[in-house]
């Protein structure tokens, strides 16, 4: 009688224990997508350490940080926001929390809004700074910008404190100033900036939505997508449309 041979399994992760592990090309393409997607979220989770490094970096206790959301937004604020951290008197627990704090932009809204309070409660300072559409009509979107983080950082800067902004130097802070390229994925302070500013802004834009009917802000929140272009055509401008800006979206109207 021949024997009868059992069919050999091997344990393979997401996989119980004695199911065959799937073999061939479809197989090593779904086990390195899992390891790709675990990657991922593991750098995800870490990438708070790295940012908090580069500023440990710089030599100093104190660290502020500025960035801004809605400069490109056809409607709707400006929003600029500062943020310090004391690098030392950060307990293990909060900088935990903050493990996957990041640019804001490489978070989802869920993630940005859990983020949210954690920033605020971990941070020294925070300083929010606001400005309207009208106010970046009469004088212009780069001087706006670059005066809103100024006035964000002179919030919360202090004594023996270094204060970074994300790409360009704003001015004059009364304290050592430093540009960072692509500072909003490189600070800890400029990434929570980042949060602050966007979250900020597109809390306001929600509510806007209800106040300015039709233009549909809470979905776009302010930017030139083709609802918000479309809108714009059937309905024209609002309060807080941006009417400085040269955008194809206002060519069809008399402003």
């Amino acid at each position: 009688m021949a024997a009868s041979v059992k069919p050999s399994t091997t344990a393979v992760a997401g996989h119980p224990e004695g199911v065959p592990a799937s073999s061939g090309p479809s197989g090593s393409s779904s086990l390195a997508a899992t390891r790709r997607r675990t990657t991922a979220a593991s750098r995800r989770r870490t990438s708070g350490r790295r940012l908090f490094a580069f500023d440990r970096r710089l030599g100093v206790r104190w660290v502020a940080g500025a960035d801004e959301a809605g400069r490109g937004c056809l409607a709707g604020p400006l929003v600029a926001a500062a943020v310090l951290f004391d690098t030392e008197g950060l307990t293990a627990r909060q900088l935990c929390e903050l493990g996957r704090l990041n640019d804001s932009k490489q978070h989802s809204i869920e993630g940005r809004e859990e983020l949210f309070p954690i920033v605020l409660r971990t941070a020294t300072k925070v300083c929010v700074v606001s400005r309207c559409a009208r106010g970046i009509d009469d004088r212009g979107l780069h001087k706006t910008n670059l005066a809103a983080l100024r006035d964000a950082l002179i919030g919360v800067a202090r004594p023996g404190c270094i204060c970074l902004s994300d790409g360009f130097a704003v001015g004059d802070v009364g304290f050592e100033q430093r540009a960072i390229v692509e500072g909003d994925a490189t600070s800890a302070a400029i990434a929570a900036a980042s949060i602050v500013a966007k979250v900020t802004r597109d809390r306001y834009m929600q509510r806007a939505d209800a106040l300015h009917p039709g233009w549909e802000f809470a979905a776009h929140v302010g930017y030139s997508t083709p609802e918000h272009r479309e809108a714009i055509r059937r309905q024209g401008v609002s309060p807080l449309h941006r009417l400085s800006f040269q955008s194809t979206a206002y060519q069809q109207l008399t402003l």
